[in-house]
């Protein structure tokens, strides 16, 4: 890590660890790394962290921490790299995290041996773009980030309007570990959709989701909720023990097993990069081979 940095007029007369954290989002633990392992000069000679500025003043900060180098596997995409993080595109199938019974076959894992702090994560299911931060600086720079996240995912039936936003609150359903409901004492969700294309021999459409909250299962839920569930879907489609909906059970009959998981993945990501002077970046992956596979079938 390296910062090169001329004191802006609102940090005149602050000490240099408080532009630490709220210029560049430091933890207490990273401003103890770069004071005791690290450089930190002003003006080009060796400053104390508690040292204050002025406006104009040259700050330098340097800490070398050994940041991983990844080797993905064959089944996973770099999408981007650069020295403080990587945009990953992530198979279906594959955990984010090494937990329980994926010690050695997380995502994290197959990257490096050493430690990634991921911004994101996707379900083991979801497929698609995340961010995978190598060090714990840029992960706390990337995580005060705004990353708009958007997805594509194959529902059932045809949404009406076509176009539009689901605002259900969203609470863990009591006695359940993994469920979620919409209920109206629930965390503030809200899901802005709209139908990229409709299938009606099949009566599936493939919809875009962007995310204004972030909770789990967030998309699953509301769509679940509005009767227009995810193909595959095992918690809260039509052929689930929680959710089971029999008016769409004919139809999930035919083709849950054609994705086999939940059709969901995770197209695009749009931030504008810490490390770039602000410079707003976008990915995108295309849609994997399961879901499009399914498309071409019933288009």
């Amino acid at each position: 890590m390296k910062i090169d940095y001329f004191v802006q007029s609102e940090y005149n007369g602050c000490e240099i660890q408080q532009i630490m954290r709220r210029e560049f989002k430091m933890s207490s633990t990273w401003v103890k790394r770069v004071k005791l392992y690290g450089t930190v000069e002003l003006n080009g000679v060796h400053a104390r962290v508690k040292d204050p500025v002025k406006t104009g003043d040259r700050l330098f900060f340097e800490y070398e921490d050994n940041s991983a180098s990844l080797t993905p596997p064959p089944n996973v995409g770099i999408v981007y790299e650069n020295e403080h993080y990587a945009v990953v595109n992530k198979p279906a199938g594959m955990v984010t995290h090494p937990s329980h019974g994926h010690l050695e076959d997380s995502l994290l894992t197959c990257l490096s041996d050493k430690t990634l702090h991921p911004v994101m994560r996707l379900d083991r299911e979801t497929s698609g773009l995340l961010i995978v931060a190598k060090d714990g600086y840029a992960h706390n720079m990337l995580a005060n980030a705004d990353i708009k996240k958007s997805y594509k995912a194959l529902c059932y039936g045809r949404f009406e309007p076509s176009e539009g936003t689901m605002a259900f609150p969203i609470a863990r359903r009591q006695n359940s570990v993994m469920i979620r409901d919409c209920v109206p004492d629930g965390k503030p969700s809200i899901t802005h959709y709209k139908t990229v294309a409709y299938f009606e021999k099949a009566d599936i459409s493939l919809v875009e989701f962007e995310l204004e909250t972030g909770r789990c299962h967030q998309i699953r839920t509301h769509c679940c909720h509005v009767g227009h569930p995810l193909l595959s879907d095992g918690l809260y489609g039509p052929l689930s023990d929680d959710n089971p909906k029999e008016e769409l059970k004919e139809q999930a009959l035919i083709y849950d097993g054609k994705v086999g998981r939940v059709a969901l993945h995770a197209f695009r990501i749009e931030y504008n990069d810490p490390f770039d002077s602000g410079n707003a970046k976008v990915f995108e992956a295309e849609l994997p081979s399961d879901m499009q596979k399914l498309i071409d079938e019933i288009s």
